[in-house]
């Protein structure tokens, strides 16, 4: 099958649009999601070296936080799967343990890639589960932990109990730094945040070729296939940086009508593409949706039940909450470690089953907490 031309036909078009027209529970009603929340809760250390039972490598920077949507396997649901940037040394793009840790604290190493993947391996903040069982983690790998040694990497699909089943290395990937997925039971789509795109050559130098590509798989199969790969965005600014290794389009969330929001890293700003699961060209980097006040060099990014997005800083240790009309409605620190305060700690994010809460991963004290 040419994936170039492949489109959403028939019935999956179908029931996706049917799914899609559900509406959320909208912020017209003024009510925020994280506003009322006022508790920090620390729920385990992500080191694999740590914790009763566990051994591991000593993995540290906690980046990539999805939540088990369902029991299969060694998945458990609402465990929460987190994938490791950094090795026992500290060198960024060398990290390759996902852990799982369950609502109550208990730790475990979920896959070890080092002992499954032929040549580096630095897990990023790029992660999802299926419903099926599946587990895709993107990595972007360097020998050194130097952005001069950074290669394209590959997407990683695992099975239920940790097993490497497929690779993905081409397809639009070039520096898989992040993603989010729809998950259509028998087939899945995910939208990749690339930031290698001439990133190196440049040697520190802003360069507009970031992207956004979505990947549609077929997850019926024991192996799951590509079978469509098409560019949504754009033009993203991107550069190496030798605190965070690259700074791009980080953080995606989708919708539930099909928009899908961008945390654009270098310009402290949120975008947002339309029509995102069935678009058939590059959106560019979208529209505006808002951009500086509290939002400072946004990485991680969830949609919140209520459709509003949620995001966090890697400037000042923020979680902000804005509007899908661009206002910023709640600011409020998850961490104020470092210097300045908050700066480099916060990543991945997702909401807790319920809606009573927001994971995140502090990557400052290796930890995954719960606000509430």
């Amino acid at each position: 099958m040419n994936r170039t031309v492949f489109k959403f036909t028939g019935l999956v078009s179908i029931g996706l649009a049917a799914a899609l027209l559900l509406p959320a529970t909208a912020s017209a009603s003024g009510k925020t999601f994280i506003g009322g929340f006022t508790k920090m809760t620390r729920i385990a250390s992500t080191l694999p070296s740590l914790g009763k039972g566990v051994t591991g490598n000593g993995d540290v920077n906690p980046y990539g936080t999805a939540v088990v949507p369902s029991s299969t396997g060694d998945l458990v649901k609402g465990d929460v799967l987190i994938s490791n940037f950094n090795n026992s040394k500290n060198l960024q793009g060398t990290g390759t343990t996902i852990m799982q840790i369950s609502p109550k604290g208990k730790a475990t190493v979920f896959a070890r890639l080092g002992s499954q993947v032929s040549g580096p391996v630095g897990l990023t903040t790029a992660l999802a589960v299926f419903k099926r069982g599946f587990v895709v983690v993107g990595s972007l790998p360097t020998t050194d932990g130097s952005a001069a040694t950074a290669k394209s990497g590959a997407l990683y699909v695992l099975n239920s109990v940790g097993k490497l089943v497929s690779t993905i290395t081409d397809d639009g990937i070039d520096g898989p730094w992040d993603l989010t997925s729809y998950d259509g039971e028998g087939w899945g789509a995910l939208f990749v945040t690339n930031v290698l795109n001439g990133t190196v050559a440049a040697k520190g130098a802003v360069v507009n070729k970031g992207t956004v590509v979505r990947i549609v798989l077929d997850l019926t199969k024991a192996t799951p296939t590509v079978i469509e790969s098409q560019k949504i965005g754009s033009g993203y600014a991107e550069q190496t940086n030798a605190a965070a290794l690259v700074l791009g389009p980080t953080g995606v969330g989708l919708s539930s009508s099909g928009t899908l929001y961008v945390a654009d890293t270098v310009h402290s700003r949120i975008d947002s593409i339309p029509d995102a699961l069935f678009r058939s060209t590059s959106a560019g980097t979208g529209s505006v949706v808002t951009s500086g006040d509290f939002i400072d060099n946004p990485l991680g990014l969830a949609v919140a039940p209520n459709g509003d997005i949620l995001t966090v800083n890697g400037a000042n240790g923020y979680v902000v909450e804005t509007t899908p009309k661009g206002a910023q409605v709640v600011w409020t620190y998850l961490d104020k470690s470092g210097s300045p305060e908050g700066a480099g700690a916060l990543f991945g994010l997702a909401v807790q089953p319920g809606n009573k809460g927001l994971y995140f991963v502090d990557d400052v004290t290796n930890t995954l907490d719960l606000f509430h």
